[in-house]
């Protein structure tokens, strides 16, 4: 099985240097998705030789930053998609066991932070996220016949069949929830698996009205409406086939 670690990254000049360093030791190929960073991370990719990036003159979004990641694999002759984040919340050493639960009869391993407990679990979720998550996981199970744990964990393994079956278009924080109403659209067979709850920096936050949580679960469920919109259309026109 021939696969892409996909990484997008904004600002982490903190971290970026220990992930790839860690990173190199389970995947052969690797992609940075660099989204308009402004801090040291350019000089930093500058040194790194055997990784391929892609630029983004300015910050697009995480969802754009990801989007631009599904182009370049699907460009590839390459299996299987590895989307991980940059920020020290994934580990690298996980990457096999995404890869072990893709079997043939999976589309999508997504990893979970809420399956069950690690001994190397840091902070505390914060609450805020930990309550909007179970809020919008369980509005996406129940409308969409799911059976996910954490709906926001950017941390998968892809397929390459079934993700030609995505239309993504969302740019921002909730590009997630779209992909997951498309998938239960498509009926794509999608399994987690346990990965810890690793927070850092509990006090990083989103920016701009994505700070306040109020403003953040209707953004999520503006995405989640739109997307079905979307969708529901395409039933009868059926554009996303």
């Amino acid at each position: 099985m021939r696969f892409l670690t996909a990484i997008p990254v904004y600002n982490e000049e903190r971290h970026l240097e220990k992930v790839l360093y860690q990173v190199r030791r389970y995947s052969p190929h690797i992609l940075i998705v660099n989204d308009g960073s402004t801090d040291g991370t350019a000089e930093l990719l500058d040194h790194e030789l055997d990784v391929r990036i892609i630029t983004h003159p300015r910050n697009r979004g995480y969802g754009a930053a990801l989007m631009s990641a599904f182009d370049a694999f699907l460009d590839s002759d390459l299996d299987v998609l590895i989307t991980m984040d940059c920020d020290g919340q994934h580990e690298p050493g996980r990457i096999p066991v995404l890869l072990e639960a893709l079997d043939a009869k999976t589309d999508i391993v997504s990893g979970s932070r809420y399956l069950r407990d690690f001994r190397q679990t840091s902070f505390p979720t914060p609450a805020d996220r930990r309550q909007i998550n179970q809020i919008i996981t369980s509005e996406l199970n129940e409308r969409f016949g799911l059976h996910l744990t954490d709906a926001f964990c950017g941390f998968k393994a892809y397929r390459r069949c079934p993700l030609t079956r995505l239309r993504i278009t969302e740019t921002g924080w909730g590009m997630p929830l779209q992909l997951w109403v498309q998938a239960g659209w498509h009926g794509l067979r999608i399994k987690e698996v346990a990965v810890p709850r690793l927070y850092l920096d509990p006090n990083r936050a989103f920016g701009g009205m994505l700070n306040d949580a109020g403003e953040r679960l209707a953004y999520y469920r503006r995405v989640i409406d739109e997307a079905w919109a979307e969708v529901s259309a395409c039933t009868r026109n059926p554009c996303l086939a």
